[in-house]
């Protein structure tokens, strides 16, 4: 498909997954990396109550939060330099 094709079968809303090759795809910006960080006992209380109400684990709420926290803050610098928008949380 030619890339006019695609772009107007996007832009019209049409499912174009099936012309995209995505046995190579990778999330941006979205490697794991492992962190200890000790919280006071009430924080730890207080987010095992809001997780257990809201049926998810302690670990989405801290994740979710700070990625919405993150996400409204301005540009940040990049390693080089330039102004680069925060890559958005993606839920799983």
């Amino acid at each position: 498909m030619k890339a006019k094709t695609f772009d107007q079968q996007f832009d019209k809303n049409v499912d174009i997954t099936g012309s995209l090759d995505l046995s190579k795809s990778k999330r941006v910006l979205q490697e794991q990396k492992r962190v200890n960080v000790d919280f006071p006992t009430w924080m730890i209380e207080s987010l095992d109550r809001e997780a257990r109400k809201l049926g998810v684990t302690r670990q989405s709420i801290i994740k979710v939060w700070l990625a919405e926290r993150l996400e409204a803050l301005p540009l940040t610098l990049g390693s080089s330099g330039t102004a680069q928008k925060r890559a958005p949380y993606v839920k799983r």
